[in-house]
């Protein structure tokens, strides 16, 4: 057995959106450094970033009620809101780029216009919903919202949601037309075939088994090639770690200071797919409603219909679920097997703190099929379980820190932890992710390559008009990019032919 060694400027692992995202920006701001990638199964986007494993919500905090608090006086606090639309728009106007530069073609085999909605019952939510629509319709990153507590408006809106509905209880949504649903495994492809084109060399089937540093500072992994059996040694100056949740064990080879006291719990999720075409026509949003007591946010049930391989469908979950691997293709010993003395006792901190998660995720194992299609007619009263079958979606860590709120704190968000000088990066984390891939893959840039940024700075502004510039105070600046951005994916004509 022959070991191959080989030198690089950039290594990504992983061939998922974030990796897919990196390796897009860095081509063009530098067409000249050498990009390899590292995946270790057959294709690309087949984890986290497929169709069938995320939620495809472009996530801009037009439904998500968990982005915006109230507070204790009663107000609402939407910063969180207006923060994650702004990412999202960042995303809208790379993949704009793309699409008008040539690179990618056809977006609408990966973003369509879909109305996002927040439903929500009982006199105290719709009290907080209406104060919510309140709070964000007079900003301009939310204009076009409308709400509703009127039952026959929503008739019209939800006709699914609202045949059969006998309680007399308070019901009230909101609506938003200009939400998309993303399919994130068909954007990846693209990219990667994009990649391809511009001669990035992407081994499938190849898994990355140690990182170390070398003596002159660049960093070597160490790839076995499933299909050949061989070991390969790879060198780069620097590399992202992509991998979904398959990140953190790689993160911990590294060794670099950043990687200790963080654990990761993995939370796996189940969605009810519906295979009536009579009942998926009735439907034509993304509704989302509140999050359980004890529930993490991520589970906030939600009715959406998508658009998988161009063909309409409609899932509704996801329902939580326990499962020790980090990855759908993981291994069941990857969660004991991130325990390390230096973050034992975070992860028991997290322990502790989060009892009131462990009994819920515990109460979601145990849910059998008719609870779960139980929970189903909470939003479709009249869902009949043989119109929907089960499918697996994809495994989310979420990561555990010490943080200022303490010892052990779960984060719920998207998080890059780099090395000090910037030579190696990894991704951790859940939702809002994909959606916010170009934001998070610029902090990567900016922290990773501060030497360049300047110089980077004009054609980063090029292909990402509102870089660096708050939309929200710039009202006019944010009309114009959403007119364009919209144009350029296709997102207008059919949002006319739906009113």
């Amino acid at each position: 057995m022959s070991n191959i060694q080989k030198k690089t400027d950039v290594i990504l692992i992983g061939a998922g959106v974030m990796s897919a995202t990196l390796g897009s920006l860095l081509k063009e701001l530098v067409p000249e450094w050498e990009i390899t990638v590292f995946e270790k199964l057959a294709n690309a986007g087949e984890e986290s970033s497929n169709e069938w494993n995320n939620a495809g919500t472009g996530h801009a905090a037009l439904c998500e009620l968990n982005y915006t608090n109230e507070k204790e006086d009663g107000s609402i606090d939407i910063s969180k809101a207006i923060k994650i639309n702004e990412q999202f728009q960042l995303s809208r106007q790379y993949w704009s780029y793309l699409v008008k530069n040539n690179l990618i073609s056809n977006p609408q085999d990966f973003i369509k216009p879909i109305p996002h909605m927040s439903l929500v019952q009982g006199d105290e939510n719709v009290s907080f919903l209406k104060k919510r629509f309140e709070a964000l319709s007079n900003n301009p990153l939310f204009q076009g919202m409308e709400f509703s507590d009127a039952p026959e408006k929503l008739k019209e809106w939800i006709p699914l949601i609202m045949e059969g509905r006998t309680s007399d209880e308070a019901i009230a949504a909101t609506k938003i037309d200009s939400g998309t649903d993303v399919n994130f495994g068909a954007l990846t492809r693209m990219l990667f075939e994009h990649l391809e084109s511009k001669n990035v060399e992407i081994n499938y089937k190849h898994t990355v088994k140690d990182i170390k540093r070398t003596s002159d500072g660049s960093w070597e992994l160490k790839v076995h090639n499933i299909d050949s059996g061989n070991i390969e040694y790879h060198t780069a100056k620097f590399v992202f770690i992509g991998g979904g949740g398959g990140s953190l064990p790689l993160l911990q080879k590294t060794g670099i200071p950043e990687s200790k006291h963080v654990g990761g719990f993995p939370v796996s999720g189940l969605f009810l797919v519906c295979n009536n075409p009579e009942v998926v026509e009735q439907h034509h949003a993304k509704v989302y409603g509140k999050a359980k007591v004890g529930a993490p946010p991520m589970s906030v049930p939600h009715l959406d219909t998508r658009y998988i391989d161009n063909k309409k469908s409609l899932l509704f979950g996801p329902f939580a679920g326990f499962s020790p691997k980090f990855l759908k293709t993981g291994s069941n010993f990857d969660l004991i097997g991130s325990v390390k003395p230096n973050n034992v006792m975070t992860m028991l901190a997290a322990g502790v703190k989060e009892m009131a998660l462990t009994k819920y995720l515990i109460q979601q194992v145990m849910l059998s099929n008719e609870k779960r299609i139980d929970e189903l007619r909470e939003f479709i009263p009249n869902a009949k379980s043989e119109d929907w079958d089960i499918v697996v979606a994809g495994q989310r860590v979420q990561v555990i820190k010490d943080t200022e709120a303490g010892k052990g704190t779960l984060q719920f968000g998207t998080e890059v932890i780099h090395a000090k000088d910037g030579s190696i990066a990894a991704l951790l984390g859940a939702s809002p992710g994909a959606s916010t891939a170009v934001h998070v893959m610029l902090e990567v840039l900016e922290k990773c390559f501060p030497q360049y940024m300047k110089e980077w700075e004009p054609k980063i502004m090029e292909m990402i008009p509102s870089y660096g510039v708050s939309l929200m105070d710039n009202p006019e600046f944010f009309e114009e990019i959403h007119t364009s951005t919209a144009k350029v994916l296709g997102l207008v004509e059919k949002e006319l032919a739906y009113n």
